[in-house]
């Protein structure tokens, strides 16, 4: 049973932004969250397609430093989520000396992969 993670920290995407993506692929196998993630026109799904690339890379090292046998067809996505990250804080200069304070928000995306075999045993 393999079981790898990554994550991104400090992500220059807004939370509400990154999660749209995150729900596409959630709980689908690897290459056809891959491919989602390729032509999904979000600007999060770029950031979300690396983090779930590293996270088999994750997986096939730690297959290796095993020795079990690796297929990358095998995972599964069985967690992934977003939380919130720092958030800059800037003022915008507006009518008659005031200022309006803007938020530039930031995320951290978590990926979890598991085999195929792992997620149908805990299911049963």
């Amino acid at each position: 049973m393999v079981e790898s993670s990554a994550r991104l920290a400090g992500v220059r995407v807004t939370p509400q932004k990154a999660r749209r993506v995150v729900d596409l692929v959630r709980g689908k196998a690897v290459p056809e969250a891959l491919a989602i993630l390729k032509f999904a026109p979000q600007a999060a799904s770029e950031p979300v397609f690396k983090l779930v690339a590293s996270a088999v890379a994750n997986a096939r090292v730690k297959a290796d430093a095993a020795n079990e046998a690796f297929n990358e067809n095998d995972l599964v996505i069985s967690r992934i989520f977003v939380d919130e990250g720092v958030t800059m804080k800037r003022f915008r200069p507006r009518a008659q000396g005031r200022a309006s304070q803007i938020l530039k928000r930031s995320s951290h995306i978590t990926v979890v992969v598991t085999n195929d075999e792992a997620t149908k045993k805990a299911s049963k």
